[in-house]
């Protein structure tokens, strides 16, 4: 993990008395000896300075070459007191309601926090000290990746929310096939006798309904006059026949299913070891229209020899009646799939600092989750943390919420 650096430069003891006792004349403790640090100065290890009388900490997080953690240095009149006099107690309330207490022990000049300050260093901050039986409180706010944004501006951004949970992970196959009618969607319709036609109902391009009467004829035989009815229901793609004429064994009707509509798909060579029958497909038009999603079939026997492929076919829903066959269409396909606990969104991610990181919301607020992540995905990627299971977070319109957390200019603090 790679953090920012800091100098820390020492400062002449006479500019720390100054400061404290400059503070001091400003800040006025009540009785209980809590005080407002929000616009608190900074102090010779470039942290934030807070002061009651003649008492003073300086609260800094230290991370150079380790986890972040906190460093307080505690003054006395203006000179460095021992870290050994002072009982410390800080307490971080974070977006979520989750809550960090630190204790402090003795090290050198300062006191160094029991435990890591986790990202991000954004939340609110309780400061209870003790000293020689004397207590002090402060309170402040130290946000960073944080942003406030009302319901109607979010719903007109185009903000969207997801929970973060389990994931199905994969990589993303694009493949190129073309609409054929069903093998099954078509139907030959004969004469149960040889004879001559006498009357026919129904023209090429009508639709007919299983049962309807489609024609009559006249057996050579016993010259009886039979009707002919469909025994599908569907479009007349086919007549084979005309009052009058003569018919034998030849179809009278071919009869379409014009919603059982099929994608061949061409597979290339490289693809014959990942793609396979049963696998789950999402099939669009050449014009991006979503057709739907469908399930591989069997490889087809015959291939395609002119272009080298291989041929599979998945069976797609028509139910806008608007596919045609000969359509060129386009098919996404996950492969490699795995099963991960904890995923985010891919568009979701946007950079911030040095991390990877998606939006927290809570209520009108929107807050940074740095994240570790592991596998990547078309659609999700996983994360391995940074990230509560069920926290809500932004998905669509991310890259917004992080123009406007880059306005608000909520910074990294140490």
């Amino acid at each position: 993990m790679t953090h920012r650096h800091f100098l820390i430069r020492l400062a002449p003891l006479a500019l720390v008395a100054a400061t404290l006792a400059a503070c001091g004349s400003g800040q006025q403790p009540s009785e209980t000896g809590e005080a407002e640090a929000a616009e608190a100065p900074k102090g010779p290890h470039g942290g934030k300075l807070l002061t009651d009388g003649k008492f003073g900490l300086e609260i800094t997080i230290f991370e150079t070459g380790q986890e972040p953690q906190y460093r307080v240095y505690p003054y006395l009149d203006g000179k460095p007191l021992d870290p050994a006099k002072v009982d410390l107690v800080i307490t971080l309330s974070r977006l979520g309601g989750k809550v960090d207490r630190f204790a402090f022990k003795p090290e050198k000049d300062y006191l160094a926090g029991q435990g890591v300050v986790g990202e991000p260093h954004s939340f609110d901050v309780a400061v209870v000290a003790a000293v020689d039986g004397k207590r002090s409180k402060w309170s402040y706010q130290n946000f960073e990746g944080r942003t406030t944004i009302t319901p109607e501006a979010a719903e007109q951004g185009g903000i969207n929310v997801e929970t973060a949970g389990p994931a199905t992970i994969g990589d993303e196959r694009e493949l190129y096939g073309t609409v054929e009618l069903n093998p099954s969607a078509r139907s030959e319709i004969r004469g149960q006798f040889p004879g001559r036609v006498v009357s026919v109902t129904k023209q090429v391009g009508d639709y007919v309904k299983q049962g309807e009467l489609l024609a009559r004829i006249e057996s050579s035989e016993s010259l009886q006059v039979y009707p002919v009815y469909s025994t599908v229901s569907g479009v007349v793609a086919e007549r084979g026949g005309n009052p009058g004429n003569m018919t034998g064994g030849e179809p009278l009707f071919v009869i379409t299913n014009p919603s059982a509509t099929t994608v061949v798909f061409n597979i290339f060579p490289k693809d014959l070891g990942i793609v396979r029958p049963g696998m789950r497909i999402v099939v669009t038009a050449q014009d991006g229209r979503e057709v739907g999603t469908s399930t591989l079939g069997q490889y087809l026997a015959e291939g395609n020899p002119q272009a080298g492929t291989a041929l599979i076919r998945a069976a797609i829903p028509n139910r806008g009646g608007w596919i045609r066959p000969g359509m060129a269409m386009r098919g996404r396909l996950i492969v490699n799939e795995q099963s991960v606990p904890l995923a985010v969104r891919t568009e979701a991610i946007q950079p911030f600092r040095d991390f990877q990181v998606v939006y927290a919301r809570y209520g009108n607020a929107y807050e940074v989750r740095m994240l570790e992540l592991g596998r990547k995905g078309a659609e999700y990627t996983e994360v391995v943390a940074g990230i509560e299971p069920g926290t809500p977070y932004v998905t669509e319109g991310s890259f917004l919420v992080r123009a406007d957390v880059e306005k608000s200019g909520a910074s990294h603090d140490h």
